[in-house]
């Protein structure tokens, strides 16, 4: 009923191997999607099973694009869940499972995220509304105390990430999604080579279903943030994040306006 997909780019592959070990103990696990971006082919993988595809694709065709190949595969398949998942995730099968047996007594929810933590333990702050480009911009370059209550405002703070709820933009580290909803919403739009097509998706999916924070259980990231390390993630994450506004909206975003304010009415 699962169909899982991993992007790769240069992986680590005792993590990838390790996080894959955990969806072949599910028996709701159907297939597993190992998509390279990596310059070089991988002809030495870590486990070799008949749930597992590798596929190696010639460039490095972006985080979205990569993942649309694996969940054609599964709305072609009729496989009614697929799974969006970075390789630095650490859950359990009990975890994997729990969600989707919400999934599947919720049917008005089209897309789900758990409760995500850094190793250390400290909550990673991933419930969002829909950016301005002062949230994204403005984090980024201006003075830290200038942004911080509008940005514990941008990230739900104030929510205590202790309930579930519908938030109108959930992290791509992590998407449990319904595949018909994605269907409907058209997958990844492809133009976002990087960062901002875990948002964009999320809107359009929150459009006809509800886009869900699922603080039941809880997963570890080893989150990197490399457009804070690297000047070339950086323009990367810019550019990308221009690219959104321009075909949202930079000023002018009447949905952004709507879900926005939906949600702080209803747990801000």
């Amino acid at each position: 009923m699962l169909n899982i997909s991993i992007v790769l780019y240069h992986p680590d592959w005792q993590q990838v191997a390790e996080l894959t070990q955990v969806f072949l103990q599910s028996k709701k696990v159907e297939h597993i999607y190992w998509i390279d971006n990596s310059p070089v082919v991988e002809n030495n993988l870590p486990i070799q099973s008949t749930k597992i595809s590798y596929s190696h694709n010639a460039r490095n065709i972006g985080y979205g694009a990569a993942h649309n190949i694996a969940i054609r595969e599964s709305i072609y398949d009729d496989v009614p869940y697929h799974l969006v998942i970075n390789p630095d995730i650490i859950l359990t099968k009990e975890t994997l499972e729990t969600m989707l047996n919400f999934m599947h007594h919720h049917p008005q929810v089209g897309s789900l995220m758990p409760k995500v933590i850094y190793p250390n333990g400290e909550l990673q702050p991933l419930c969002k509304l829909l950016p301005t480009p002062i949230d994204v911009f403005g984090r980024r370059f201006l003075p830290k105390k200038w942004m911080a209550q509008r940005n514990q405002m941008y990230e739900m703070h104030a929510s205590g990430y202790d309930k579930l709820m519908n938030v109108p933009y959930l992290s791509g580290c992590c998407m449990l999604l319904r595949t018909k909803a994605v269907e409907q919403a058209r997958l990844f739009d492809e133009r976002f080579f990087m960062y901002p097509e875990d948002v964009d998706l999320t809107r359009r999916i929150h459009r006809n279903y509800l886009t869900v924070f699922f603080p039941h259980v809880t997963i570890i990231h080893n989150h990197e943030r490399a457009s804070y390390k690297s000047f070339k993630m950086l323009w990367i994450h810019a550019v990308n994040m221009c690219k959104y506004f321009n075909k949202w909206g930079w000023f002018c975003d009447k949905e952004r306006q709507l879900f926005n304010q939906t949600a702080i009415n209803e747990y801000l």
